[in-house]
């Protein structure tokens, strides 16, 4: 059987519908009882099983697999004893295993092939004309080498790996084409590499890595989008948007999230996993594995049943924070990335970076501060919609569905939680929780927080203690404010003119407007306000801080510690700790008495020398021996090693001093 027609590019010629007829007549000899069979083209890769009637729909338009030579996925032999009109080792020169790895990303982007009926019913595709086109593009240059008689890429592949590349290792855009311009030289006279940046990006977003461009206000006013896209000024502070000719002071790049959220949905692997939260966890009174156990998640599906009702619902997370994205950290440059999370999946998925939904790219060189919201418009306008649901494509359950989705909470640090929230997490009334019962004393340069053991029970002996803060406490525990409380106090908050513009006074706050700064953009999705939990503070940054500060008051690093000479001036002012006052000193001026939760010379050496002796399984944290500095201080910590401090080293270690 002559097959050189698998190879035939032209696939409207007499000898390839010849070729596509002896295929379908051998494979109806292998179908199963429903007339169910693999479709060998390029787009399903023998991966996905449809009916028979179809097959010669996909053949003609999509091609057939170039290395399918031996069709033993439809009942032939390994080695058939029957002449294929070119030899076996001759497959197509392009296709390798980073392709197959490369198709099977391609199929995950496009969604699988469809079960669209018999071939009197092959008129078009559920897949919008254009969107298919660009696929179609895709996978043909996924099949073509990138030059003739080229044995190991495509071009597709090639340009993938070249990219890859630019980008682990910084390359200039310059530089790139500069190498794209030798290559294109070096290479054979008809091969297919790019020949400029924008062609390579080009070629990259029709994959599904593009974004869109939004130019932003030089004071962060506003966003030149939707009413005011083909504005040249400011509406709000009259700033030109642009620099010089066309090109903006900022511009914000904005991933739309709903074509993220579909692909998740068109490899039946994550759609699969996509429903594990509803039906593969296991629940457990009084564990909590997943946030679904938790009594937020509970309520949110108690108040939206319908939302519940579909597992498939996606249920996010936003996180936001700043970074300095040069290597040069004397360089100040903050640039926010905001990124959604979905928990649909289990655990080990929804913390893999592969699923995090990069949403927004907030530019420098300064923090967005109070005007978070003003970057976060384009996002709340799509989540909206999302709520009222958009339709998509199920891959597991090879069915139409309407896909909705919701930010359930954020997570975040402090000051983003204040710009978030819209709550000022300084001055007097900093806690979020308190509001305006947050109990404070000013003490010297600082404001402190020591209203804690109104928290215990009435008849606790510390409530009695004059040790503490000089007096006994007898005020009971702040109250719960509930959604209406908070919303009654945004009520009367001023309107706040967004923008850092010189010519745009700041607006003082009025005491009824206690701390809040403005009413957050979230407010105005339709299910915030009734959210149980609105913000999560990330504990990896307190942890980190609180065990900075007990580290160095314990081993008194100078700069750290929070045992200093001011404290020492608050105890007496508060008239408290006498014996731990400053103490006039005839050279010095004043000498500070030394406190019994601070380490002497030979305890610090002692807590020292058992943290280089403690040995942590492999993976569960790193060396923190390298921390440990030669006059016995600890340096260079990060994070996680704060957190296994904290947790599980510092109470032994003080112990064994």
């Amino acid at each position: 059987m002559d097959r050189r027609w698998i190879s035939n590019p032209d696939r409207l010629s007499a000898e390839y519908e010849k070729g596509v007829g002896e295929f379908v007549t051998f494979v109806r000899g292998s179908l199963d009882v429903q007339g169910l069979t693999k479709y060998p083209c390029n787009r399903c890769t023998n991966c996905e099983v449809h009916h028979i009637d179809s097959v010669r729909y996909h053949l003609l338009i999509y091609g057939f697999l170039k290395d399918y030579i031996h069709w033993t996925e439809h009942g032939e032999q390994s080695n058939p004893q029957v002449p294929l009109g070119f030899p076996i080792q001759d497959t197509p020169p392009c296709m390798n295993d980073q392709d197959d790895e490369m198709a099977k990303a391609l199929r995950d982007a496009a969604g699988h092939a469809y079960d669209i009926g018999s071939s009197s019913d092959l008129l078009s595709d559920m897949r919008p004309p254009a969107e298919q086109a660009r696929y179609d593009k895709l996978f043909e240059e996924l099949h073509n080498p990138l030059y003739d008689d080229c044995m190991k890429f495509s071009a597709l592949t090639f340009i993938v790996k070249l990219m890859n590349v630019k980008v682990l290792y910084k390359w200039s855009d310059r530089s790139f084409v500069a190498l794209l311009k030798l290559l294109h030289e070096a290479l054979p006279v008809g091969n297919r590499c790019p020949r400029t940046y924008y062609e390579t990006r080009k070629l990259l977003c029709d994959v599904g890595l593009g974004y869109e461009h939004i130019d932003v206000c030089k004071h962060d006013c506003t966003l030149f989008y939707n009413e005011h896209k083909d504005d040249d000024v400011c509406p709000i502070c009259g700033v030109s948007r642009y620099v010089w000719k066309k090109i903006p002071h900022k511009r914000l790049r904005y991933f739309p999230i709903t074509p993220q959220l579909k692909r998740l949905y068109s490899s039946k692997h994550t759609a699969r996993a996509m429903r594990w939260h509803k039906e593969q966890r296991l629940e457990e009174d009084g564990k909590l594995r997943h946030p679904a156990d938790g009594e937020a998640w509970k309520k949110f599906d108690s108040l939206y049943p319908e939302f519940a009702g579909d597992p498939r619902s996606v249920r996010m997370g936003l996180a936001s924070d700043g970074f300095n994205p040069f290597s040069h950290m004397s360089t100040s440059y903050s640039m926010w990335p905001v990124i959604l999370i979905p928990y649909n999946l289990p655990p080990w998925l929804t913390m893999h970076r592969s699923n995090y939904l990069l949403s927004l790219l907030i530019p420098g060189p300064k923090s967005p501060g109070k005007d978070f919201d003003v970057f976060l418009r384009p996002l709340i306008e799509e989540l909206k919609v999302l709520w009222d649901g958009v339709q998509s494509f199920d891959s597991y359950q090879q069915a139409s569905f309407t896909l909705r989705a919701s930010v359930i909470w954020t997570v975040s640090d402090f000051p983003a939680f204040a710009y978030l929230f819209g709550w000022s997490t300084q001055g007097k009334l900093a806690c979020h929780i308190c509001l305006e019962d947050t109990r404070y004393k000013s003490i010297r340069s600082k404001i402190s927080y020591i209203g804690h053991r109104s928290f215990l029970e009435m008849s606790h002996s510390w409530r009695n203690s004059k040790e503490f803060d000089g007096r006994s406490e007898r005020r009971a525990p702040p109250r719960n404010f509930s959604t209406a409380d908070i919303l009654s106090q945004l009520e009367a908050v001023g309107q706040s003119i967004p923008g850092k513009a010189t010519t745009t006074a700041k607006r003082k706050r009025l005491p009824i407007e206690l701390n809040w700064t403005k009413k957050s953009i979230l407010f105005e999705l339709p299910y915030w306000s009734t959210l149980l939990l609105r913000h999560n503070l990330d504990v990896m940054h307190i942890e980190k801080n609180v065990c900075d500060n007990i580290l160095g008051t314990l081993l008194d690093i100078e700069g750290k510690s929070k045992d200093n000479g001011k404290a020492r001036e608050d105890l007496k002012d508060m008239g408290i700790q006498s014996e731990l006052w400053l103490q006039p000193h005839p050279v010095k001026g004043s000498l500070k008495p030394h406190a019994s939760y601070v380490f002497t010379k030979d305890e610090a050496k002692l807590f020292c020398d058992y943290l280089i002796a403690v040995k942590l399984p492999d993976g569960y944290a790193s060396n923190i021996d390298r921390c440990v500095t030669e006059s016995n201080k600890l340096a260079g910590m990060k994070s996680h090693d704060c957190h296994v401090l904290l947790q599980k080293l510092l109470p032994p270690g003080i112990l064994t001093c």
